[in-house]
């Protein structure tokens, strides 16, 4: 069992390492952490299980992958202290901006690195990982890390211009969409709902309607139709959206998000 090595510990570091140690794919005795806030690291390193490591450079040594979460602009000085410890190692980068190409102006040649872009749900098993199709790995660990992020969630190769757009669907598709789901759940309050039960509500629709859709494979388009019955509720909600921009307003916020 390879042993990982997180540099950073932020939300989406946390969700990935709860999602690996979750699944049994990385023991908990297996996988490290390093984090210049040493209170926070130690508390999160008492909730997740995983070892907290005082110092960068003891993390890169202790790791055979090492996982980059750290904020983008603090890559460079982070290589600059661990570079040369890269060396043979995997590189598994979480940041946005720092690539494939990028990373191969900075680290031995002998680092083979690989971009990917994660989304908390794989926390429960339910994320999304975008793949750059571009990457130094060998075939047994091209293979080795497949297995380890399908078991925490669907995995999307994309080339290395599409990872940004796909990164405003994936990976903050969860914070558009949980801002819906708070919507719908004030709707059904100010109807007189309980809040806890029209968050229950709300959030298994979410899931049920994501569901059905993987394993028909219908249309979302067909989905919706399923629901509308002529002159019906349903197709007033969705004319009153339709006057609301909300299609163009999820179509903006994903352009917003990937810079586009």
């Amino acid at each position: 069992m390879k042993k990982i090595g997180f540099i950073g510990m932020g939300n989406m570091a946390k969700a990935m390492a709860m999602g690996f140690i979750a699944t049994g794919k990385v023991a908990a005795d297996h996988m490290y952490a390093y984090a210049p806030n040493q209170e926070k690291l130690a508390k999160n390193a008492e909730e997740v299980g995983f070892q907290p490591c005082s110092d960068v450079e003891e993390l890169v040594k202790a790791s055979d992958v090492v996982v980059m979460a750290c904020k983008p602009y603090q890559i460079e000085g982070v290589l600059g202290k661990v570079g040369s410890l890269l060396a043979g190692k995997v590189l598994l980068s979480v940041a946005i901006g720092w690539d494939f190409e990028t990373y191969a102006k900075h680290v031995d040649p002998s680092t083979r690195v690989q971009y990917i872009l994660p989304n908390t749900p794989c926390q429960v098993g339910e994320g999304v990982f975008l793949v750059e199709k571009e990457n130094s790995l060998n075939d047994e660990e091209k293979a080795w890390l497949q297995e380890l992020l399908s078991a925490c969630g669907t995995v999307v190769e994309l080339p290395g211009h599409l990872i940004g757009p796909g990164s405003g669907v994936s990976g903050c598709g969860p914070a558009f969409v949980s801002m819906m789901m708070e919507a719908m759940a004030d709707a059904a309050v100010k109807h007189g709902i309980p809040r806890g039960e029209a968050y229950k509500m709300v959030a298994q629709m979410v899931v049920g309607t994501g569901k059905l859709m993987l394993k028909t494979g219908q249309h979302p388009g067909v989905m919706k139709d399923a629901v509308c019955s002529p002159g019906g509720t349903t197709i007033r909600g969705v004319i009153a959206l339709e006057h609301a921009g909300m299609r163009a307003a999820f179509m903006d916020a994903v352009d917003a998000a990937s810079g586009k």
